[in-house]
Order: structure tokens, then sequence, then C-alpha cells
């Protein structure tokens, strides 16, 4: 049982849950399980104001334990994957994704891949149950600043060939790390574009922009006649698309409309797509039409890139943006997925408005509630007994799980009755609302 890691590394309120004297700690603890496995440690942040001191504190621990550390400034997630790849080495991302500012976490990566449970588990062990480790003065480890942001630009410039897009395209990077990359990038491709939200401050990373808040982009989209938009989350591994009347297009849909392009091309391996058990069962249904499987897998893009790897898929995703080509990245990339669509769009000769048309959505109704205690929450007997009830339902999903990453617990339903999906999602909100008060 993980005591630090969530699903995504390890995440917190700055100086209250995620301290200096814990990071420290991780760095040294890393350390002493990678030296000699590997010749250095990257590290990355994206631009939250807490990162040069969260970074400051890891490298400490990393280099008392003897492993040299190299300073990649700040790059998204993905692209530090790339590198760590490329590098054969470990990485470690600073950042909390789609959390406010006053969040932040780290994120272990190693030759382009999260690390496994078992090393996150025995990372904790450093952490909790044993002292930091110090080599001799003569070993401590040595740092400086790294140059490979280029190397990652490089790489995504190489593997596509588009051209003659003819979209207004109106993008935010929710003051957040891709706006590091992305011109760079696009650019190279000659698109028409406007950049929001890139002007990050340390304290307005996601704040009322990016993602988790696509109606101001939708706004801007309607009111100054942009053909779509583009939504990025702080460390770039999400991606969303906005019509040009300003509808949310989720990873659901991108997937759906990129496997069918992979398909046709011969790039989408075993015909086969990996999602979680969020996605909604239009997603499925549009799929199997086309003779594409749909597996499913726990929240959480570890555990979709794990069932991928496993049956040999080559794409797979969340309903968030969060959407993995294993055969351009080791990860979701964000601006990946938003090259992987515009050449979509461009394959079939269709607008993303018209081409969305044809995927089937299944009411559907996510909430989320702050809670004291998720695990108490999640152990009551008077919730287990409702969510096995409502489970039975014919035609109906529902899902009730605690967050990986915050004080939450997440319902969702879906099904071919709206009524019956806001029915139950509400009266459960409820039931958690009165356990939390005791």
């Amino acid at each position: 049982m993980k005591r630090l890691f969530g699903t995504d590394g390890i995440r917190g309120l700055v100086n209250e849950e995620l301290t200096v004297d814990l990071v420290y700690k991780i760095g040294n603890a890393l350390g002493r399980m990678y030296t000699g496995k590997y010749k250095r440690l990257l590290i990355a942040r994206d631009t939250r104001n807490s990162g040069e001191m969260l970074e400051a504190a890891l490298a400490s621990g990393a280099l008392s334990a003897g492993l040299n550390v190299e300073f990649c400034g700040v790059i998204t997630t993905p692209a530090l994957a790339y590198l760590t790849k490329s590098e054969k080495t470990l990485g470690v991302m600073i950042s909390a994704s789609h959390n406010p500012a006053n969040y932040n976490g780290i994120k272990v990566l190693a030759e382009g891949f999260k690390i496994s449970d078992e090393d996150e588990i025995d990372i904790e062990n450093l952490i909790l149950e044993k002292k930091p480790e110090y080599v001799p003065y003569g070993e401590i480890g040595k740092m400086n600043s790294s140059h490979l942001k280029d190397r990652y630009i490089g790489y995504i410039i190489s593997s596509y060939e588009i051209e003659n897009i003819p979209y207004k395209i109106a993008i935010d990077v929710g003051n957040g790390a891709t706006g590091s990359v992305l011109e760079n990038i696009f650019n190279a491709f000659g698109l028409e574009y406007d950049l929001f939200f890139n002007e990050p401050s340390g304290l307005n990373i996601n704040e009322k922009c990016g993602s988790t808040h696509p109606d101001v982009l939708a706004n801007i989209i309607k009111n100054d006649e942009y053909d779509m938009g583009i939504l990025f989350d702080g460390d770039g591994d999400r991606c969303l698309f906005i019509d040009k009347k300003g509808n949310l297009i989720d990873g659901d849909k991108l997937m759906a409309i990129n496997a069918l392009k992979l398909k046709e091309k011969g790039r989408l391996k075993n015909d086969t797509v990996v999602a979680t058990i969020m996605s909604n069962l239009g997603l499925e249904k549009f799929l199997s039409s086309h003779d594409i499987k749909l597996l499913r897998t726990s929240v959480g893009d570890k555990y979709v890139l794990e069932k991928m790897i496993e049956i040999g898929s080559n794409l797979g995703g969340e309903q968030s943006g969060h959407i993995i080509f294993l055969d351009k990245s080791t990860t979701g990339d964000g601006i990946i997925t938003a090259l992987e669509t515009l050449d979509t769009l461009n394959y079939f000769n269709k607008n993303i408005d018209d081409i969305i048309q044809e995927i089937p959505e299944y009411p559907q109704l996510l909430k989320n509630i702050s809670v004291k205690d998720k695990k108490a929450i999640m152990e009551d007997k008077k919730l287990k007994k409702l969510i096995e009830e409502y489970s039975n339902i014919p035609n109906f999903r529902l899902v009730v799980r605690p967050s990986g990453t915050e004080h939450k617990v997440r319902i969702m339903a879906e099904g071919e009755d709206e009524n019956v999906v806001y029915k139950v999602v509400n009266e459960l909100y409820e039931v958690i609302e009165e356990i939390d008060k005791y």
C-alpha cells in the first residue's frame, strides 16, 4: 500500500504537505536507489513559484547521495519524458499538473516512463522508515544546467509533415509549461494561431485558464470568430479542443477521430484503443462500429500505458485529454495530441465540428466532493450498499472513487436515461456530504 505516491506521483499543498524537508528526502532516496544505475538526474519544473524552491531541495538531496543533477528549467512533462528516454537516464518533473499554484508535485521518470509501483514503494520506505544517508565528501554529485530542451523541440518538428492547415486557432497554455516550447514548434508548421494566457507569474498557473477552465477560451473563440481552440494543462501532458461554437471536445472524441485515421493509415496496432473506466459509452459504441476494440483500465495514465504495452496498442488515454500516441511518445503529450488532431482534420478534409458529429455521447455527470478522509468515505457501509444497488441498473455505469491526488471523492454516472444519471449522482453526493460531517 503506497503512502506518499498517488496515481500521478507525490502531490500536495506547498509548505504544508509538500515541504522542503520531504522533497529533500525524496532526492536523497532517489540518489540511494539509482546511483550506479543512472549517471544523472534531470530536473524540470512548470511555472509555479514554488518550483525553484523544491528544485533546490530535490537537487540537494540527490547530490548528497552521490547522484549528479542537471537542471532543465521550465519544460513540459512529456518533454522531460522524451529527454530521459533519449539520454537513458532518470528524471523528476516538479509539477501539480492541472491543480492551482498552491499545489505542487513530484513525478519520477526513468528512460521515458513513470517508475513502477514497486519502485515507488521502495522510495517511500527509504523516506519514511530510514534516515537520509550521505556519501563521503569526495563522492558528492555534481550539478549543471541543461540545454536539452531544443532536442525535444527538434524531435517533434521532425516527427510531422503538416502543412496548409486552413484554420485560425486560439491557444490557451494556462500560464504553464507548454508556453516554453509551443511557439517554436507551431511556427515551424506555419500555423495561424494566437496564444493566450502565456504570462506566468508563478501564482497564476491554471487560474481561470487552461484545460480546467475551457469556458474562458470558448468565449474568446466565439467573440473573435476563431475556427477552433486548443487547451493545455499546467505541465503540458493534456490537450483538449474547442469548436468554433465554443463547445468542448474532450479526450474521448479526440481519441475516436484519431483512431480512425491511425487505422486507415495502418498505424493503429491491433485495432485497439485503451481508455479508462471514466470514458463515455459513446466512445466504445463509435469505435465498435468501425471494428476497433476498446479496453478499459483504472483511472490514471500509468494504468492506461501499462495496458497498452501489455496488449501492443499504440493509442490510449483519458477523457481529460491525456492521450498517449505510443509510437511517438512514452507519455501523454499535449503538443503531439494537438498536431495529430490537426493532421487528422487534414487527412479527412473535414473541420472538427463536422467530424465529431458521428460520435454518440451518452448522458454523463461527474461531480467532485471535497472530504476530510477519502478512505473512511469509501469504507462506509451505507455508501457501499448504494453503489452496489445502483450499479445493477441496466444500461448504466457508475464509478465512485477517491482522487489519487486531491482530498476529493469523484462520482461519475452515465446511461441512457439522463434523469436517472442526475438522480443517482446527486443522491450519492448528499450521502457522502453527510458521512463527511462525522
